[in-house]
């Protein structure tokens, strides 16, 4: 028969494999997301290029402060994911 402190315990664990789920899935979107926008900006930055050649240094310097922001925001989702799953 299992005592209250059984069942406590069991629901702790649920809901601790539940967090790591989510955590999981959380980092997952996140990196797929910011791997989408990162590839949407090489491409629009290949393509204004193309067009543009002498404008290759705008496009660049341009194109490397959005990407950094992606890559800061992910970073920052990543963390809380890993943070939730590493909760007591």
């Amino acid at each position: 028969m299992m005592t209250p402190f059984d069942f406590v315990a069991v629901q702790e664990a649920v809901s601790t494999q539940w967090a790591f789920a989510g955590a999981a899935i959380g980092a997952g979107v996140t990196a797929i997301g910011a791997g989408l926008g990162i590839g949407r900006i090489g491409a629009s930055a290949n393509e204004g290029i193309a067009r543009q050649p002498e404008a290759a240094k705008d496009i660049k310097g341009g194109s490397l402060i959005l990407a950094a922001f992606i890559e800061g925001v992910s970073l920052f989702a990543i963390v809380v994911a890993l943070l939730i799953a590493l909760k007591k």
